[in-house]
């Protein structure tokens, strides 16, 4: 059994009041990947590249328990790259340069050896290639999971709203949220994202941290607060493969084992803000994310008494 990925494998460069990067690996997938095994293996991969994406990159995911089965190259054809700049406010960027490339007519294959999988991460991208993807899988995960953008639902909105009719849990950051449901308190914009499909619904609001909804619960995890952040491209990807990843371990899909999925999450993207890329990904340790943990634990734990 096994956890299906989905997403762009691309090119970033990126520029930061700290910092600029040249061409960096970057894309939904690699984070997400990177992210999600350090809880669980196999990662079933789903993807598109050009010849000019470096084969050592693959290996070292493989090396990690990617399959690799499902990622197309064509080798005559360049990588998706996107070019960014953020702000003092790193909430904020703009796009410097957008190049589609191999993106611009990909159509996923489900190979026949991923038909075993029990989760279903569905990265950003357009509706249509997320609702070829789970069509394309003949026994439904027991969770399926997606991300989605303001750009597709300002050109692509009927089939965004096909998607969602069919997964359990949208991750989406604030702005997203305010648009795809019209409300500006985000209550009452979880109670209209709720109704179009999905059983939770998670807001991602950067370095505030996180809330999750159902039908009838909310819960918010924060932030850690960290003296340097480099980059936060990549950072809620990371978060999405974090919180997979521990849904895929433990197989409990209870609310207050999602609670604990959300922490998770936010400890990971914790770690892919502190350097450019996936660099801090590669580096990090068991240690490490226990560390972590430990301290997002004494973060939010404290006893009061009540008069």
């Amino acid at each position: 059994m096994s956890l299906i990925v989905i997403g762009t494998m691309a090119f970033d460069a990126i520029e930061t009041p700290f910092g600029k990067s040249n061409r960096i690996v970057g894309g939904a997938a690699t984070y997400i990947a990177w992210s999600a095994s350090n809880f669980t293996r196999p990662i079933k991969q789903i993807s598109v590249v050009g010849g000019d994406f470096p084969m050592q990159e693959m290996k070292m995911l493989e090396a990690r328990g990617v399959i690799m089965e499902g990622v197309q190259v064509k080798p005559n054809e360049r990588s998706f790259f996107w070019s960014g700049r953020y702000h003092l406010d790193m909430n904020a960027r703009d796009t410097l340069e957008t190049q589609l490339n191999v993106l611009s007519d990909f159509e996923p294959i489900v190979p026949a050896s991923y038909q075993d999988c029990e989760f279903l991460m569905l990265g950003n991208l357009s509706p249509h290639i997320q609702l070829s993807v789970i069509k394309q899988i003949e026994k439904r995960p027991k969770l399926v999971a997606m991300d989605t953008m303001n750009f597709w639902m300002d050109t692509a909105m009927s089939d965004l709203e096909k998607v969602l009719a069919k997964i359990d849990v949208l991750i989406i950051n604030d702005s997203e949220a305010r648009q795809l449901s019209g409300q500006y308190s985000l209550v009452k914009a979880a109670k209209v994202i709720l109704k179009m499909g999905p059983e939770y619904l998670i807001i991602k609001k950067g370095e505030h941290g996180a809330l999750l909804f159902d039908e009838k619960q909310v819960f918010f995890a924060p932030a850690l607060p960290l003296e340097d952040v480099f980059d936060p491209t990549g950072a809620g990807d990371t978060f999405a493969g974090g919180f997979m990843g521990h849904i895929a371990k433990t197989k409990d899909l209870s609310f207050e084992n999602m609670k604990r999925g959300i922490i998770v999450g936010s400890a990971m993207a914790s770690f892919c803000v502190e350097k450019f890329g996936t660099t801090r990904l590669k580096e990090i340790t068991a240690s490490d994310i226990e560390e972590r943990m430990q301290r997002f634990k004494d973060l939010v734990s404290f006893d009061v008494g009540l008069v």
